[in-house]
């Protein structure tokens, strides 16, 4: 049996196969304080509503206090509202039959079905912005690898995942459809085989944000230094 891919190598392997290969040989997955400063505001959701525009200005958010209060408004209006200030469960690492990865909240769902007890639904939490809709497509992998790997684990249906934007106050549901599924196993293809220094990229706007970009296809490393020798 394969070992475990992990759920954020498909998120790699999804934006770019070379960024996977840089972030494998430096083996360090640790989020960097401000991602973490982020990521917290997404369990502060009820407090951040009533903090004042000072209060608002000192957390790490990327709109003006009064454009994220209005979005915290509609976000309350959600169904989920309670269920995604109140999870579950926190940073929830699961293993599933091909990859594993931590959910940052498991948010109640509000029935099962028949004699099933409910299954709670898997959330990302993403230190950025989303697209004008949907989601990136390196988090919706990720967001279905989650929720395949907390189907496994709980051998029940979970058709869902969620994907938060708090710096911004967007939350965004990620469903398990067939170009979902598709783009997971491509992903999956990809972290399994990839046994060599992919591609550069050519002119793409993804450099533009990667961590690598300083150091990616520099023509002064040799091939042993790029294999890590």
């Amino acid at each position: 049996m394969s070992a475990l891919v992990a759920a954020s190598d498909l998120a790699c392997a999804a934006y770019c196969p070379r960024q996977l290969y840089y972030a494998r040989r430096d083996d360090d997955r640790t989020p960097p304080p401000a991602v973490r400063e982020v990521r917290a505001l997404a369990f502060d959701y009820p407090d951040l509503l009533d903090a004042t525009d000072d209060e608002l200005a000192s957390r790490p958010i990327s709109v003006s206090p009064a454009a994220y209060r209005e979005r915290l408004t509609r976000l309350r209006e959600r169904d989920d509202w309670d269920a995604l200030t109140d999870p579950v469960a926190r940073d929830e690492l699961l293993a599933g039959k091909d990859c594993r990865g931590v959910a940052h909240k498991l948010v109640g769902a509000p029935d099962g079905e028949g004699d099933r007890p409910p299954v709670p639904v898997p959330s990302l939490v993403s230190p950025g912005e989303p697209p004008e809709r949907g989601v990136w497509e390196p988090q919706r992998v990720r967001a279905v690898a989650l929720a395949k790997a907390l189907a496994w684990e709980r051998e029940a249906p979970v058709p869902r995942a969620l994907v938060e934007y708090p710096a911004v106050g967007v939350v965004r549901t990620v469903g398990l459809t067939t170009g979902n599924k598709a783009a997971y196993r491509r992903a999956l293809r990809v972290a399994r085989d990839l046994d060599f220094v992919p591609s550069r990229l050519r002119d793409s706007a993804k450099c533009e944000s990667c961590t690598y970009r300083e150091r990616c296809g520099v023509k002064t490393w040799s091939l042993s230094s790029l294999l890590g020798r």
